[in-house]
């Protein structure tokens, strides 16, 4: 008989989340992103990236973190022990778009130091409660990207 107090909850497939995440970009891209910007309640954003082996055009959505004239892109992956694919993305391919609602940002986006990110987390946070969750979940150092307007 399994124990009583083990977790009921299943992390989905992975084919089943990137079949969620298409369908989610493809019914936002259909309406001109005038609606799907949340994921559960919270606003997430639109980044279309440059795949760091396949060279292809990716969009991902990601949570929303607003951060003066761009965003905070947080590579979470909900507190896994590895950093997600887009994170590989983004470091080989730095120069971004980000898509909010209908505002359109080309960002290029830089890792953060070491001594920002205590200043960074709060605003994370403030956007998305569940990234305490995440860095109490990992021994990861999750990686939080400052996405700025290029110049």
């Amino acid at each position: 008989m399994p124990d009583q107090d083990q977790s009921s909850e299943k992390v989905p497939p992975r084919w089943l989340l990137r079949t969620i995440t298409r369908v989610h970009v493809f019914l936002n891209r259909l309406v001109g992103g005038r609606a799907f910007n949340t994921l559960g309640g919270d606003e997430v954003c639109f980044v279309t990236m440059i795949g760091a082996k396949s060279g292809r055009t990716l969009i991902v959505p990601l949570m929303y973190v607003p951060h003066g004239d761009g965003v905070l892109l947080v590579a979470s992956q909900g507190g896994a022990p590895k950093n997600p694919v887009w994170y590989n993305n983004l470091v080989a391919h730095p120069d971004i778009e980000v898509r909010h609602h209908t505002r359109r940002m080309q960002l290029r986006a830089r890792l953060a130091e070491p001594e920002e990110k205590p200043a960074l987390w709060p605003v994370c946070d403030s956007h998305y409660a569940p990234f305490v969750d995440y860095r109490a979940r990992t021994s990861r150092d999750i990686p939080i990207f400052v996405c700025e307007p290029r110049l």
